[in-house]
């Protein structure tokens, strides 16, 4: 989108991780649980769900010994709450696309929290399948140019051998694509190479973006994701959103 950084989101979504990091690691210690109980055990190496969670808090500078103590918290406890995941799925301001990922104990509890962030924003939550076909789900890696040495052609290489879909740049932020199956590999092999990662995950993206220009709707987006981020069921919000 002309005049718009195609990753504003990611810096967004950045400062919000910077200014709530104690919630965050809370959030990422749960999800690398759940990984563990889900996934097959505490060895990485033979649990891929545990080991794409676990990039994922190393993107979030979660430390490794938290990390550490997460996984063998949920090895060694023999029973614990029942957490299910649960989309969501709504609309926000100018139309645009929002979709929920929850981890939780109690859905009328987060059902009735998700409605509320909704509401506060002059959005409300869709039906099932309302919004996630303007998604797309892939592999996301993000690496910052200044924290990488590599120049972009060693980059793209190391990208694409490794399997990725595709390999695109910004004034600040490089961006690698992956089929969620291809991944974990080519996450695995940028690590190898010594490569910080600003973000790695799977994620939502959105096939179209809506920009919002009106401050009062920009106010209201940004409650609802606040509310959102500020929930401990809340793991991730995808949305179609971009602003200055």
């Amino acid at each position: 989108m002309a005049g718009h950084s195609k990753f504003a989101n990611i810096k967004h979504k950045k400062a919000r991780k910077d200014a709530a990091r104690g919630k965050i690691f809370t959030k990422l210690g749960r999800e690398l649980s759940v990984a563990v109980k889900e996934g097959g055990g505490p060895d990485p190496n033979n649990n891929n769900k545990l080991r794409d969670a676990i990039a994922k808090a190393k993107a979030n500078n979660m430390p490794g010994d938290t990390i550490e103590r997460s996984i063998k918290k949920a090895a060694n406890e023999g029973t614990t709450d029942n957490y299910e995941h649960v989309v969501y799925e709504g609309y926000g301001p100018g139309g645009s696309a929002i979709i929920v990922n929850t981890l939780t104990d109690n859905r009328n509890r987060t059902a009735a929290n998700v409605r509320n962030a909704f509401t506060k924003g002059n959005g409300n939550v869709g039906t099932t399948g309302c919004v996630s076909f303007l998604f797309e789900e892939k592999g996301q890696i993000v690496v910052s140019k200044e924290e990488t040495p590599l120049d972009v052609d060693d980059l793209m290489m190391i990208a694409l051998e490794a399997g990725a879909d595709d390999f695109s740049e910004d004034e600040e932020y490089y961006e690698i694509k992956t089929s969620p199956e291809d991944f974990s590999s080519v996450r695995l092999r940028f690590e190898e190479e010594g490569i910080p990662m600003e973000n790695a995950e799977v994620t939502m993206l959105p096939l179209n973006i809506v920009e919002l220009t009106n401050p009062e709707d920009i106010k209201k987006f940004e409650k609802t994701l606040a509310l959102l981020e500020d929930d401990d069921d809340v793991q991730d919000v995808y949305h179609s959103v971009v602003y200055s």
